[in-house]
C-alpha cells in the first residue's frame, strides 16, 4: 500500500522511508505540508499519511483540514506525529481531521500497528463505498441488459428535451421493438431470448455516442435518444443501429439466431415543445407502422405527416411483434 510522509527533518524521514520500505509499503517522502497536500491531492495519491506537526508552510493539522476540505477523492488516514503530549494538543489534532496521533519517539512496531489499524479501516470504507455503488447501480439500470431502466431512461429523454429546447439543438428519439421476439422465447425459450436481449443491448451501446442515452423500455423494446443530433443525419444513425442488430446472428446457447429491429424515430426539432409524454406516443406509433410496413425497418414520423398507420389510430391491443 502506499503511504506519505511529510517532515521537515531529513534524518526523521530517512528513518521512517526505511522502516516502512522494510514493511511492505510504497512510500513517498516529502519535506513541508504543502508538498503532502498536493501529493495527497493527486490521481492515484497515498492513502495512508504520516504527518509531522511542525513542519514549513503548512503544518501537520492544517494539511488535515485541507485534505478534509477535497470531498472528491477517497478517504486518506492521517497520522499526526509530535512531541506534543497535552490533552488539548491531542484534541486539536484530531479537529482538525487527523484518524490518530502518535508521540515522539515511538518505537517501529507501535507505528506499523497502528498503520494496520488504518488499512483495516480504508477496507472497510472502500466496501462501503462499493456497496454504495451497487445499490446505485441496481437502483438506476436493469437488471439483465445493465442499460437504464425505464424510469431513468425517461427522466434523461425529459431532461434533455429541456436542454435541447433551451438551446435551440434537436433531440432524436427511437423507439426500436424486436421483431418477433415471441418466437424466440417460444421456440427456445426465456434463458435464450434473455441472451439475446442482452446481446442486443450491447450492440445498441456499441452504435451510439459516448453522451448518447439507451435506456430499456419494456421486454424487447429500447428507447434510444440521441443528444444535440443534426436532424440531416438522423435516419442514417437509426439505420445503422438497425443494421447493427440484424447484419449479423446472436450467437446464443441454442445456436446463432437471426434477429432484426424496427425503429419509429422522431426529431423533437419537428414537434415545437411537447412533452415527452406526447412524443413517446408519436415515435410509438411510427415504430407500429414500421411493423405493419414489413418490420426490420426505420420509420420517420412528422407531424405534416400524420397518416393513419403512424399517428392517426391507436395500435391494437395485440400489436405486432
Amino acid at each position: 500500500m502506499k503511504i506519505l510522509i511529510a517532515d521537515d527533518d531529513a534524518l526523521s524521514r530517512r528513518l521512517l522511508e526505511k522502516t516502512l520500505l522494510r514493511a511492505g509499503y510504497e512510500v513517498t517522502a516529502v519535506a513541508h505540508g504543502r508538498q503532502a497536500v498536493e501529493k495527497l491531492a493527486a490521481p492515484d495519491a497515498p492513502r495512508l499519511a504520516l504527518l509531522d506537526w511542525m513542519m514549513p508552510e503548512f503544518d501537520g493539522p492544517a494539511v488535515c483540514r485541507e485534505i478534509r476540505k477535497r470531498r472528491d477523492h477517497s478517504y486518506v488516514y492521517m497520522i499526526l506525529l509530535t512531541s506534543r503530549e497535552s490533552k488539548e494538543d491531542v484534541v486539536a489534532g484530531l479537529e482538525s481531521g487527523a484518524d490518530d496521533y502518535l508521540v515522539k519517539p515511538f518505537i517501529a512496531d507501535e507505528l506499523k500497528a497502528r498503520l494496520r489499524t488504518g488499512e483495516r479501516i480504508l477496507l472497510l470504507e472502500d466496501s462501503l463505498v462499493e456497496a454504495r455503488e451497487q445499490m446505485r447501480f441496481k437502483a438506476t439500470h436493469d437488471d439483465l441488459t445493465s442499460l437504464w431502466n425505464r424510469g431513468v431512461i425517461l427522466d434523461l429523454l425529459g431532461r434533455e428535451l429541456t436542454r435541447s429546447q433551451r438551446e435551440n439543438v434537436c433531440t432524436t428519439i427511437i423507439l426500436g421493438d424486436l421483431d418477433h421476439f415471441k418466437n424466440v422465447n417460444d421456440t427456445y425459450g426465456h434463458l435464450v431470448g434473455d441472451q439475446v436481449l442482452r446481446e442486443v443491448a450491447r450492440r445498441l451501446l456499441l452504435s451510439v455516442r459516448s453522451y448518447d442515452f439507451v435506456g430499456r423500455y419494456g421486454g424487447e423494446e429500447f428507447l434510444i435518444v440521441l443528444n444535440n443530433c443534426r436532424p440531416d443525419s438522423a435516419l442514417g444513425r437509426a439505420e445503422q443501429i438497425r443494421k447493427s442488430i440484424c447484419t449479423r446472428p446472436v450467437h446464443t446457447d441454442a445456436g446463432p439466431l437471426e434477429v432484426t429491429m424496427s425503429l419509429g424515430v422522431l426529431l423533437s426539432c419537428d414537434w415545437g415543445h411537447r412533452p415527452a409524454e406526447e412524443l413517446l406516443n408519436e415515435v410509438d406509433a411510427a415504430l407500429y407502422a414500421a411493423k405493419t410496413e414489413g418490420r426490420n425497418r426505420v420509420k420517420l414520423v412528422k407531424p405534416e405527416e400524420r397518416t393513419a398507420a403512424v399517428v392517426a389510430v391507436q395500435a391494437p391491443a395485440d400489436r405486432l411483434r
